[in-house]
C-alpha cells in the first residue's frame, strides 16, 4: 500500500484522486455555507482541526494549485453578491460581513486538495489514507484480458460488441480523446462485419508469429515475458514491482528501471491518463532513470506527448514485436 505522505510530494498523484471528494464525509462531516457548495477558511480550519493561520499560510504557498481546484478570493462586488446570496439562504447561521474587504472560499474539491497538502493534521492524514485506499482498490481490480482466439468472424464481432461499453467508460475518462476513439471502434466493428460477409462464414485465420504468441498471453504471462526480455538485454535485479509499476530492475550500467505492462486488446490505445499515472509512479515514487511503458497496442497522441515530456519510453505494439524478436531497446544499451 502507498504511504499517505506521497500525496504531499506528488502533484501528479494528487490530480488523479481529486474527484473523490466523498472521502471527506467518510472521515468527518464537512459543514458547508448556506449555498451548499462553499466553505470559508475558518470552516476549513475547523474541519482539519488547525488554526486559520495554518490554512492561510498553506493557501499562500499553493495558491495556483488551490485556485485551479476551486478556491477563490472574493472582493468588492463579487463579495457583496456572494454574501447577499448566502444571507438570503441562511436562517441566521451565516456570519455578518463585519467590515471585511475580502473572503476566501473553497469548493469541496479545494478542501480535499488542502487535505493532501496539510502536513500537521490528524484529519488530513486520515483523508490521505482513505484516498490511497480507494486508489489501491481501483488498481487491484482484475483487468479483462481474454486470450481466447475466435474461430470465426461472427465470434470476433460479438467479442468486440461486448467490449464496447467498457471501452466507452475508459474513453470518457480521458478528456479530449474519447470522440476519436469512439470512431475507431465503430470502424473496427464495421470492418469485421464487411469481412464476415466477404468470407461467407469461413474461419478466421489464427494469428501466428511473435506478436500472435504475445496476444495469447494473460497478464501474468505478459509480465514474465517482459521480465525475460529485460534479463536478455543485460538488466539485473529484475523483480515484480509495486507502487504503480509492474517490474523494477537495474541496467547493466546501474541505472534504475521501472516498467508498466499494458496487456490490452490490439485495437485499444494507452490513454493520457494512464500514461500520467505511470509517469508519476515511475519518476516520483521510484525515482526511475529508465521508465518503460510496454503495451500490446498503440498509444494515443496525447499519451505519447506526455511520455516524451516526462522521459518515458513508450514501447508500442510494433516495437514490442521487434524487441521480442531480438532487437535490443535503445534505452537499455
Amino acid at each position: 500500500m502507498l504511504d499517505e505522505s506521497v500525496l504531499l510530494e506528488s502533484r501528479t498523484l494528487r490530480t488523479t484522486v481529486l474527484d473523490r471528494t466523498h472521502v471527506l464525509d467518510k472521515v468527518k462531516a464537512l459543514a458547508l455555507l448556506p449555498d451548499g457548495i462553499h466553505v470559508t477558511t475558518a470552516m476549513v480550519a475547523a474541519y482539519y482541526e488547525v488554526t486559520e493561520l495554518v490554512i492561510n499560510r498553506l493557501r499562500q504557498r499553493h495558491r495556483e494549485e488551490l485556485t485551479q481546484n476551486g478556491m477563490r478570493t472574493l472582493k468588492g462586488s463579487d463579495l457583496a453578491v456572494f454574501e447577499r446570496d448566502n444571507l438570503s439562504l441562511s436562517n441566521g447561521g451565516y456570519p455578518q460581513r463585519g467590515g471585511r474587504v475580502h473572503l476566501a472560499v473553497y469548493s469541496r474539491r479545494a478542501v480535499l486538495n488542502v487535505g493532501m497538502l496539510l502536513r500537521d493534521s490528524k484529519i488530513a492524514r486520515q483523508v490521505r489514507m482513505y484516498l490511497l485506499d480507494t486508489e489501491q482498490d481501483a488498481r487491484s481490480q482484475p483487468v479483462d484480458n481474454p486470450v481466447h482466439r475466435p474461430d470465426s468472424m461472427a465470434e470476433a464481432t460479438e467479442i468486440l460488441r461486448r467490449q464496447v461499453v467498457p471501452m466507452l467508460n475508459v474513453l470518457i475518462e480521458a478528456s479530449g480523446e474519447h470522440q476519436a476513439k469512439l470512431a475507431e471502434h465503430d470502424i473496427a466493428i464495421s470492418r469485421l462485419q464487411r469481412a464476415q460477409e466477404a468470407l461467407e462464414g469461413r474461419a478466421l485465420t489464427k494469428v501466428t508469429g511473435v506478436i500472435g504468441s504475445i496476444d495469447a498471453m494473460n497478464r501474468r504471462e505478459f509480465e514474465l515475458h517482459v521480465a525475460g526480455l529485460l534479463r536478455r538485454d543485460g538488466c539485473v535485479d529484475v523483480h515484480g514491482g509495486k507502487l504503480g509499476v509492474d517490474i523494477t530492475a537495474r541496467t547493466a550500467d546501474g541505472r534504475t528501471v521501472a516498467v508498466q505492462c499494458k496487456n490490452f486488446a490490439p485495437f485499444r490505445h494507452v490513454l493520457s491518463g494512464e500514461m500520467q499515472k505511470f509517469l508519476g509512479a515511475a519518476k516520483v515514487l521510484h525515482g526511475a532513470e529508465v521508465a518503460l511503458c510496454v503495451a500490446t497496442c498503440t498509444f494515443s497522441r496525447e499519451a505519447l506527448a506526455i511520455a516524451a515530456r516526462g522521459g518515458v519510453t513508450a514501447v508500442h505494439r510494433g516495437l514490442l514485436e521487434a524487441w521480442s524478436a531480438g532487437t535490443r531497446l535503445q534505452v537499455l544499451r
